[in-house]
């Protein structure tokens, strides 16, 4: 009695595995369509499979159901098989699946010579099981197709590493590469626990036994191959994010007044400064490069190359409003240089012109570069001062209201964007002090470690 009770509980929750992965599957919004039906019929596969394990073992205490037997072990031996090879459609890039398909296909074959022949297996009169010459035919077969899903593995994990890598900043390098690593273990995980199951399904094999070890090995496979893509599929939406995020970046900064209003004054200097129109009209098409450049950008950037970029905008908005002068000051860097995301000091002077200073007499801006210590503290011997890079936007404008700066966002373009991206890229901070009449200073401070000094 306990034991049909142990057997049963095993039967349960093989099956909440297998409820848990249907349910998953369903309602995951990441996977794909092809792979959502995939894995489906994986679990009908493996469904099978278990019921299979369960009618093998009640016909093995019966004589009379020798032959129902046969039937039973053709299909546990030839479903196998296909499991694995569901297994590498998952995973596989382009590649043909032919031959593993053939393979699948051969196994069934030869298996199937038990309804008249011994040459795979058989089952005796005595309702024993006996191998014959071919009758690890599936164990061959199966381990031929395991080292090919292994290989497929490793190369689309070594390959969504390497992309990541080349995205991934100095600051989130370590956490990164860490679960890099556990994202690896899952299919290793997968070939470890199928080639214990199958070592002790030889050594611990009893007729009455409720389920193979195999088998119950497949179904925590599912489980973990679903979980591996799961967490690829939710990498590669993050990726999609991060591509419209940068579209939208670059939209924020090339907003059609400001399109409409350079090609007017290009046109208006055309016909009273040619060389000056010339000049501007490089400048324009220097500042739409650079920030259509930036759509492709997911790594840091010189805070030089931002400075020239920063220089190329506030010279074409000069020439429409001449009373407005940009200062800057980063004499305190020397030659030194470090790295910043892109597209982080141009849009606040683009929004201490246009909300701050423009329209006003003698609008002053100033972008300040300085690098200082983290404040006053004694150092342990051996230890190093750690400094940081502070970029000052100071302007003398109209300023604003720093309480109403969530729903100004749409005003101030970009400070919002700019402070995630400063914070996730590079460890540093974005901060605002602004009053009404009295104009604005933005302060972005970025840490000598995270920014990765040229």
């Amino acid at each position: 009695m306990i034991v049909q009770v142990l057997n049963y509980i095993i039967y349960f929750m093989l099956f909440l595995q297998i409820a848990g992965i249907i349910f998953a599957v369903v309602i995951d919004p990441y996977i794909n369509k092809k792979h959502r039906r995939v894995i489906l019929i994986n679990t009908l596969f493996t469904i099978i499979l278990i019921l299979q394990n369960y009618l093998e073992t009640s016909f093995a205490e019966d004589l009379a159901m020798r032959n129902y037997r046969i039937i039973t072990s053709v299909i546990g031996y030839s479903l196998r098989p296909f499991i694995i090879v569901m297994w590498i459609y998952l995973v596989r890039k382009n590649q043909k699946l032919i031959i593993a398909w053939s393979l699948a296909l051969l196994n069934v074959l030869i298996h199937m010579t038990a309804f008249f022949s011994n040459i795979c297996f058989t089952i005796t009169k005595t309702n024993s099981f006996e191998r014959g010459p071919l009758g690890y035919t599936c164990h061959v077969i199966s381990f031929i197709l395991m080292v090919y899903l292994f290989w497929l593995s490793a190369d689309k994990y070594i390959d969504s590493a390497s992309t990541r890598q080349q995205k991934n900043n100095e600051f989130t390098e370590f956490f990164a590469n860490y679960r890099r690593g556990l994202e690896g273990f899952f299919p290793v995980w997968c070939i470890i626990m199928i080639i214990l199951s199958v070592y002790f399904d030889s050594k611990i094999f009893a007729p009455r036994m409720p389920i193979a070890f195999l088998t119950a090995a497949i179904v925590s496979c599912n489980l973990f191959y679903y979980i591996w893509l799961h967490l690829g599929y939710v990498q590669e939406h993050e990726e999609d994010l991060e591509a419209k995020q940068r579209i939208q970046i670059m939209m924020s900064q090339i907003q059609p007044h400001f399109l409409y209003n350079t090609l007017s004054t290009i046109q208006a200097l055309c016909m009273t400064e040619p060389e000056k129109a010339a000049d501007i009209s490089e400048k324009f098409g220097t500042y739409l490069r650079q920030n259509i450049d930036s759509l492709n950008q997911t790594d840091l950037i010189p805070f030089s190359k931002e400075l020239e970029h920063t220089k190329v905008y506030a010279d074409i908005e000069k020439v429409r409003f001449p009373s407005i002068e940009v200062n800057y000051n980063v004499k305190e860097l020397g030659d030194g240089d470090f790295n910043i995301p892109a597209l982080t000091i141009q849009p606040m002077v683009e929004n201490a012109i246009r909300h701050g200073v423009r329209g006003k007499e003698n609008g002053v801006i100033d972008v300040i570069v300085s690098k200082k210590p983290f404040g006053e503290k004694k150092k342990r011997f051996g230890e190093r001062e750690e400094f940081y890079y502070e970029i000052i936007v100071k302007d003398n404008g109209k300023g604003f209201d720093t309480k109403e700066l969530i729903d100004h966002e749409g005003q101030h373009i970009g400070i919002q964007n700019v402070r995630e991206r400063i914070e996730s890229m590079c460890g540093g901070t974005l901060s605002v002090n602004s009053k009404p009449g009295e104009g604005t200073t933005i302060y972005i401070r970025v840490p000598e470690d995270e920014v990765k000094i040229i």
